[in-house]
């Protein structure tokens, strides 16, 4: 089942068929028994005749009032880059310790107004010269804690700024149009399979620039782990969107250009599009 947020209201699809729900995003999503209440509201509702309309021309980002949060280091890659773009700081070690620690590295990373959906712009700062996008497997998670749905995140992120000193992480990932999510939340009665698979291809001018892929079993920590960090000094009272880290990242000769394409995809949820502005 998948969840769309759309300007006309909430679309929910099962089995191909679209049905439209009501219109408070933070009220509908927030939700212990999403995925089992949906299909009770599917079964007393008739499918709509116009949907390729709403997710043509009315597609919203899947959020309201959350906020977004990423987690970092957590795949061998994303360790093996950080440390590389920081030694010259000093502060390469820093992310060795992070990955064999207890504490996971939790961040602020978007609210809603600097964050876009499928088919819109992401943006790459004026001050950096090294810029690439970060595919992540995206947790819905309610304000109980619990894992309501799974998205796509794009963490966007300037390297050269991070790499210059680690306490400028906030200003390497959080800006406008730093963070896109969509294009729906995937609901499903049991966890993703271990063998699901990330996707992140860049094109260039219509041809392939960087293309590459990797397992969500790669992922050091469990997502209870990161949810219960994130949760143990902090309330969601419409719950929140957590990153769960990236394990793509384009070598390091590789920076975004103005009007290249992003595309990153996770098996079952879809396909998550941006364009750089």
């Amino acid at each position: 089942m998948k969840i769309y947020n759309t300007s006309k209201g909430i679309l929910i699809e099962q089995d191909n068929s679209f049905y439209l729900a009501a219109k408070n995003w933070d009220e509908f999503i927030n939700n212990d028994n999403l995925f089992k209440d949906k299909l009770t509201f599917i079964e007393s509702s008739l499918p709509l005749t116009n949907a390729d309309d709403l997710l043509s021309n009315d597609l919203l980002p899947p959020i309201g009032s959350q906020e977004i949060w990423a987690s970092g280091v957590t795949y061998m890659r994303s360790r093996s880059a950080r440390m590389d773009e920081s030694k010259d700081a000093g502060g390469g070690d820093f992310y060795d310790l992070v990955y064999k620690a207890e504490r996971p590295e939790l961040f602020f990373k978007s609210s809603a107004h600097r964050t876009v959906g499928s088919g819109q712009q992401v943006r790459i700062r004026k001050d950096s010269g090294w810029n690439v996008p970060e595919p992540e497997l995206t947790l819905m998670i309610s304000s109980s804690g619990k894992i309501a749905g799974y998205t796509i995140g794009n963490d966007m992120s300037s390297r050269d700024i991070e790499g210059e000193n680690p306490l400028y992480l906030p200003q390497a990932k959080t800006y406008d149009k730093s963070a896109a999510i969509g294009p729906c939340i995937y609901l499903t009665d049991s966890p993703l399979p271990a063998n699901t698979e990330i996707r992140m291809e860049i094109l260039r001018n219509g041809s392939q620039e960087f293309c590459r892929n990797i397992r969500i079993d790669q992922i050091k920590r469990k997502f209870s782990e990161l949810i219960e960090f994130l949760f143990r000094e902090m309330s969601f009272p419409v719950g929140c969107l957590l990153m769960t880290g990236t394990g793509i990242i384009p070598p390091n000769n590789f920076t975004l250009e103005h009007g290249d394409e992003i595309r990153i995809t996770i098996d079952s949820i879809g396909t998550l599009v941006n364009f750089v502005e």
